[in-house]
């Protein structure tokens, strides 16, 4: 009986299972790949959300919780607390949201080089800030509080409410805007409603910005209140 000669079989098998196990290490790996650490989280939430800030911003993580490091978490969520915003000195808060869910919250500093501006010169309480009454000076906006101007527009037409020394940042919180209404001015009216709108004249009590509240006395002697509008306009709604 002539000899039966076996072809080796297993060279297609083992092609197969090769593949399979570079399939699993693949998926593995990228498994790995996707579980992001919390300080990776970290980093890539303060990139996207100083995106917008006034300057070249950079910043500093503080020292991680112990427990945060070493316990396993699959996905992490950075939020800002209530009241904290990304400027300066401040704190984030991480949610792990699995296997276990818990909260830890990270000092971060956050720095920003930038141009902001000062006063060029003493603004007088009442002054009305032009451009020749600003000077940009650079540094770290960080340091310096989170309503510092940093654009010419954002003062030039307002009011100093108090004064301000030469050299001082100038501050949102210390320029009022320019007075759409001013009081004892003669105003327009603008009254309208439901079918019906008509225009008369009166005097502005007081002084208001645009957007705010104004109260006018008719030339009858009666006292309406509306809203300021440029060009010593009072709008009144019924």
């Amino acid at each position: 009986m002539p000899a039966i000669s076996r072809v080796p079989q297993h060279s297609g098998w083992s092609l197969l299972a090769t593949l399979l196990v570079l399939a699993v290490l693949a998926l593995t790996g990228r498994g790995v790949g996707a579980q992001t650490t919390l300080a990776a989280a970290l980093d890539d939430y303060l990139r996207v959300q100083t995106a917008a800030l006034p300057g070249t911003v950079t910043f500093q993580i503080g020292q991680l919780d112990r427990h945060a490091r070493l316990t396993a978490c699959n996905a992490f969520e950075p939020f800002l607390p209530s009241g904290s915003r990304l400027w300066g000195n401040t704190t984030v808060g991480v949610r792990c949201l699995g296997p276990s869910r818990w909260t830890v919250y990270v000092p971060v500093q956050i720095r920003i080089a930038g141009n902001y501006l000062v006063a060029a010169r003493q603004l007088a309480p009442g002054q009305v800030v032009g451009a020749a009454d600003l000077l940009p000076q650079s540094g770290d906006l960080g340091a310096l509080p989170a309503s510092v101007l940093t654009d010419p527009a954002q003062a030039i037409g307002k009011t100093a409410r108090q004064g301000v020394a030469v050299g001082q940042p100038l501050r949102s919180e210390l320029l009022s805007a320019a007075w759409a209404v001013q009081q004892g001015q003669s105003v327009k009216l603008l009254s309208s409603g439901a079918g019906f709108s008509v225009s008369n004249e009166g005097k502005a009590l007081n002084n208001a910005a645009e957007g705010q509240v104004a109260q006018v006395r008719t030339a009858s002697g009666q006292l309406v209140s509306g809203i300021a509008r440029q060009g010593g306009i009072v709008e009144v709604n019924y």
